[in-house]
């Protein structure tokens, strides 16, 4: 994979996960107080860095092709979660994922818990709101970075695109003050998925000892045949749902033409009250 390469696959992954990070800070700041999720979010960014300096000059000592056996699994394993998932958001079949929504459930929960200052911090829950958020959504900018990197043999390239992604995110949602919904998020989970399965073929192959003909020029047929396999699925899937969906609108129950007539054995009605009996 070429430099170019590296950074636009690494910069259009973590993307996705700024976004996310981006949307519960904007939440925590504007429902509690911005201080305390700034610091949060420094806090997080401060443990994220020091992961990625104890783990990259390790992770760059080891075998390559061992690393990349692993490394193609794991890439592997999160590329088709993030593919099925996308089908089944293109196909109906999912609900499509709305930034604006989340951002309205994280304010709602922000604001409704009481304010509690914690040493320096004037409102711990803002802080640990924000910090967990950008903790838990920075370890998987790591993880992309530092396995992207490692395969290139250049992390400080990915770190740089990975930083990128995230300054860009950062600045937009700062800028607007609002949730990210303008950004494809959903479109870009697709490519990024398509993304993460097609280098988590390629490198655990290559970790196997398989050999791609040309080399990484493999890449250039291995992903748009990942990708038309992925839309031709979910377009099949949808026409399915759509088909269903209309079979099932056009079966109804037919109208009765009357009252239901009376069974066999059911006693006549009288015509008028009894006669009276004689004596």
């Amino acid at each position: 994979m070429g430099a170019w390469g590296l950074f636009i696959a690494v910069f259009l992954a973590c993307a996705v996960e700024a976004v996310e990070a981006t949307t519960i800070v904007l939440a925590a700041g504007t429902a509690r107080d911005w201080r305390s999720a700034m610091t949060g979010m420094i806090a997080a960014l401060g443990v994220l860095a020091l992961l990625v300096a104890a783990l990259g000059p390790a992770i760059s000592a080891l075998p390559l092709t061992g690393l990349r056996l692993v490394v193609g699994a794991l890439l592997l394993i999160f590329g088709l979660q993030w593919l099925r998932k996308a089908i089944l958001r293109a196909s109906g079949y999912k609900a499509v994922h709305d930034e604006d929504e989340i951002y309205r459930t994280q304010l709602a929960a922000a604001a409704s818990v009481p304010g509690r200052r914690f040493g320096s911090v004037p409102d711990w829950y803002g802080f640990t709101l924000a910090f967990k958020g950008v903790l838990l959504e920075g370890l998987e900018v790591v993880f992309i970075a530092l396995t992207f990197g490692s395969n290139a043999r250049d992390i400080p390239l990915a770190a740089v695109a990975a930083g990128c992604a995230v300054a860009v995110v950062a600045a937009a949602g700062v800028a607007v003050r609002a949730p990210l919904s303008r950004v494809p998020e959903n479109t870009l989970k697709f490519v990024v998925g398509i993304m993460l399965t097609g280098f988590g073929t390629f490198w655990g192959a290559e970790g196997a000892g398989a050999h791609w003909p040309g080399s990484d020029a493999a890449l250039l047929v291995l992903l748009p045949g990942i990708a038309l396999f992925a839309l031709g699925l979910a377009a099949l899937m949808r026409r399915g749902r759509s088909g269903r969906a209309a079979a099932q609108g056009s079966v109804a129950p037919a109208p009765q033409a009357g009252p239901p007539a009376p069974q066999a054995g059911t006693p006549a009605p009288q015509a008028g009250p009894p006669a009276p009996q004689a004596g």
